[in-house]
């Protein structure tokens, strides 16, 4: 298993070892101790979400407030998406900065987004199923949510008319949020 930094602090690119042979692979796609050298701390994940997408289906940028803040590693388990974090920590030299990465099913790849993030991702095929560990267990009044098309973050999501729920279109702009984090 690799673990990458990323230019934003916290946020990390995990790239699981995948041995392959005639007959398929294999790969091992969680290990606690490696993970936790990596992060600094023990993470401990209690929910697992999976989520299946159309081509052009958007979802996000979601997070939850403390004391219900999530941490996700998140990874897609067939087809693509454009994967976005958003610096939400008031502290942090990085606030309102994005990160932005590409995970496939057939890359196996993964990315670790820590409490204080916003979070989205954009489906880039049909049928794409994503899955994610959390950190905390999902609490409706902890709901948050920010535009996905905001220019204060200036994501280029590749497209200006994603598929989007309700809530996600309603979504509050940036510079109208005040950061529980």
């Amino acid at each position: 298993m690799e673990i990458q930094q990323l230019p934003i602090a916290g946020l990390l690119l995990v790239k699981p070892r995948v041995f392959g042979d005639s007959r398929g692979s294999f790969s091992e796609t969680w290990n606690q101790t490696l993970f936790n050298q990596a992060v600094g701390s023990e993470v401990q994940f209690v929910q697992a979400n999976e989520s299946r997408s159309s081509k052009g289906v958007l979802r996000g940028l979601h997070f939850q407030a403390p004391p219900h803040e999530q941490g996700k590693l998140v990874r897609v388990v067939s087809g693509s998406v454009l994967d976005v974090a958003v610096d939400l920590r008031k502290d942090s030299p990085t606030y309102g900065q994005h990160h932005a990465v590409r995970l496939s099913g057939e890359e196996g790849w993964q990315y670790w987004i820590p409490p204080g993030f916003g979070h989205g991702f954009l489906a880039l095929e049909d049928q794409t199923i994503f899955h994610y560990l959390c950190t905390g267990l999902y609490e409706p009044t902890a709901e948050g949510a920010l535009r996905w098309d905001d220019p204060n973050l200036a994501i280029d999501w590749g497209t200006t008319e994603p598929s989007l729920s309700v809530k996600d279109a309603a979504a509050p702009g940036f510079l109208d949020f005040q950061s529980p984090f």
